[in-house]
């Protein structure tokens, strides 16, 4: 099947060409425009903002609810409102840029549209951004925000001073963006509607393909074509990093011309990560695995592991490889390995809040497919060996947990107990929406012999974790909606 990747939205619905990748998209000059952001609040989204007003853009943008995203940009000299309407589009707008969110009634769009204005979606204003420069692209189902910004780490610290943009938070690197001084532009690079198909990458890294987005895939033999297709963009000159353990890989690389590399855990892969988790490794390295890098055989870099998990462990290594390839040292890379602190969202360390007769640990996480949460929970359990761990999961999406419901129900086999709140309503019909519930997720749990319970709203689940919380437990909160706020409220939450 012919993957078909989003076009920009056409001023004259008239002339809306079939749908396809900006082949012909330039390089854009944006110097004195007047850029206007749908959807300024996202992590992506304010980056680019911030990435246009460096290449000389005059920047507003909208959104639905006040952050502190939102009053970031607004410190910065961003103007924004709060109101998503035809009044919101400046009277001297040059270009609206919109998030992957906004479709094309939203009335915005739809006065841009009546205007004449270009309509760009954000993958598209990025991928443009990219020509004539040394652009990196990080795509997967998985890992994708960490090695992004792993990679931005490492190749700031080594001197080289890229421009980054990923879709989280990641202190170390000014948050969800950096603008350097060098042509570098790392970023992330999402499957999601196709989108990575409007970048334009010199060096692009291909984590993993499984089934997600099924909303927008009708299955998995589309998701590695939209990945072949996205390869297929990089150039004779440039270079692709790709899962040597993947069964699709073959399939992806066939009949591209650039230089593709491999990189996993088995022996064969170009570049061999290696993890020694031993117990006395562990005790001596303060519970910080430690990693091996090898070249076809030859040992080029080590390093501790900044966070648990062989996954991690593969992240950095992707993006070791990767800052390698761009002209770091390996030894200053292994030490930008070590000193990085994580991101928002990602296996991150809430607190131990008091609970009778002790404490307990909260771990907060963006999981939300299948793979993501059984990897995670499984590096969780081995890191901080508690007495019990409970996950509270909230499913993200309705058609995602249609979808994959039998590879959500096995993904739970290291937590003792699971709670799961209503499942977060994003880009779904409401027709969606009635076909599925948290309580089947639930129920299938429960058939396989996991303690789960749905419990809502989530200041429920709060009062709920107060009262079954034991000295010793893991609470793991999971998933891509606002679950986040049951991991801070019961840190916060008094005893």
């Amino acid at each position: 099947m012919t993957s078909t990747p989003t076009s920009a939205i056409p001023a004259n619905p008239a002339a809306a060409a079939p749908a396809g990748s900006d082949n012909q998209a330039q390089a854009i000059n944006l110097a004195g425009k007047r850029l206007h952001f749908v959807g300024i609040g996202g992590c992506g989204m304010s980056g680019l903002a911030r990435m246009a007003r460096h290449a000389g853009a005059l920047c507003s943008g909208s959104d639905k609810s006040d952050t502190a995203t939102i009053q970031a940009l607004r410190s910065e000299g961003f103007p924004i409102v709060l109101e998503q309407s035809a009044q919101s589009v400046p009277a001297d707008c040059n270009l609206l840029v919109i998030s992957a969110a906004i479709n094309s009634e939203h009335p915005e769009v739809v006065a841009a549209r009546k205007r004449g204005l270009m309509i760009l979606k954000y993958a598209q204003l990025l991928g443009r951004l990219m020509i004539g420069r040394t652009g990196i692209a990080v795509a997967g189902t998985h890992g994708k925000s960490s090695t992004t910004s792993l990679l931005g780490h490492i190749l700031i610290q080594c001197g080289l001073d890229p421009s980054v943009i990923v879709g989280a938070n990641c202190p170390q690197i000014g948050g969800g963006w950096h603008v350097g001084q060098s042509d570098f532009l790392v970023a992330e690079a999402c499957e999601f509607d196709r989108s990575f198909h409007n970048l334009r990458p010199t060096h692009a890294l291909i984590l993993n393909v499984e089934e997600d987005h099924l909303d927008v895939y009708p299955n998995l033999d589309a998701i590695i074509q939209a990945f072949a297709t996205f390869a297929r963009l990089v150039p004779e000159h440039g270079s692709l990093l790709i899962n040597h353990e993947m069964p699709h890989r073959l399939t992806i690389c066939a009949g591209l011309n650039c230089k593709v590399e491999t990189i996993g855990f088995a022996p064969q892969a170009d570049w061999e990560v290696n993890v020694d988790t031993r117990p006395q490794t562990l005790r001596t390295h303060g519970l910080r695995p430690q990693v091996s890098l090898h070249h076809r055989g030859q040992k080029v870099a080590s390093w501790e592991s900044p966070l648990p998990g062989d996954h991690m462990a593969y992240n950095a290594a992707a993006a070791a490889v990767t800052a390698h390839r761009l002209g770091a040292a390996w030894e200053k890379i292994s030490s930008a390995i070590g000193s990085f602190e994580g991101l928002d969202r990602r296996m991150q360390r809430i607190g131990q809040p008091r609970v009778d007769g002790g404490t307990i640990t909260v771990v907060d996480d963006y999981g939300h497919h299948p793979t993501e949460i059984d990897t995670t929970l499984r590096a969780l359990r081995r890191h901080y060996q508690p007495q019990r761990m409970i996950c509270v999961f909230q499913p993200h999406q309705h058609s995602r947990t249609r979808f994959l419901m039998e590879q959500f129900a096995a993904s739970f086999s290291e937590a003792d107990i699971v709670i799961v709140p209503e499942i977060y309503f994003v880009r779904d019909s409401e027709q969606e929406r009635q076909a599925v519930s948290a309580n089947d997720l639930v129920l299938r749990l429960r058939r396989r012999g996991q303690q789960a319970l749905h419990v809502h709203p989530l200041e429920a689940i709060v009062e709920q974790l107060r009262m079954i919380a034991r000295p010793g437990d893991l609470v793991v909160t999971m998933g891509a909606g606002d679950v986040w706020k049951v991991a801070r409220d019961l840190v916060q939450a008094k005893p």
